[in-house]
């Protein structure tokens, strides 16, 4: 010691990183794709989290694994866009409203486009039998994630 005074701990101020402003900004990233909305969240500034993106490579993993996550999630609402379609409301000419199921040709192209490697090398190495059963199984991942999704919705309520 210098000076016979003991070393003093200063908190942290309210800007400072913490686990817990960690955790909820990856969450939030992870759930939105969203950095800014992510930084508010977790009372951080978005200049920050790129600051500490930058000097912090376990947070800058973290990061990256967030991203990860936001981008399988966005697959797959997209994919189930694409198979089941969106409801829309319609006005007739009558004034009455009229519901129905509107497919995005746009959004089936760029997921064909997205995957044709992976379609092709899949058509070559899969049986039709096989083919089904992992047809099966995207479909029911794609029911899961409804599920989840309208848990958390009625969570949040």
């Amino acid at each position: 010691m210098t000076g016979g005074t003991k070393p003093q701990m200063r908190e942290p101020g309210p800007r400072a990183w913490t686990k817990e402003k960690e955790a909820t900004f990856v969450s939030v990233l992870a759930d939105t794709c969203n950095v800014t909305r992510a930084a508010e969240e977790a009372g951080v500034s978005a200049s920050s989290a790129y600051r500490r993106r930058k000097e912090n490579a376990a947070f800058r993993a973290s990061w990256l694994e967030a991203i990860g996550v936001a981008y399988q999630r966005l697959e797959l609402v997209l994919l189930d866009r694409a198979f089941n379609g969106t409801e829309k409301l319609v006005k007739r000419r009558n004034g009455s409203d009229e519901r129905m199921i509107e497919y995005s040709n746009q959004l089936g192209l760029t997921l064909l486009k997205m995957h044709r490697d992976t379609a092709v090398q899949a058509d070559t190495e899969f049986q039709p039998d096989q083919i089904e059963e992992l047809k099966e199984r995207l479909l029911s991942k794609l029911r899961r994630l409804k599920q989840r999704d309208a848990q958390d919705n009625d969570e949040s309520a």
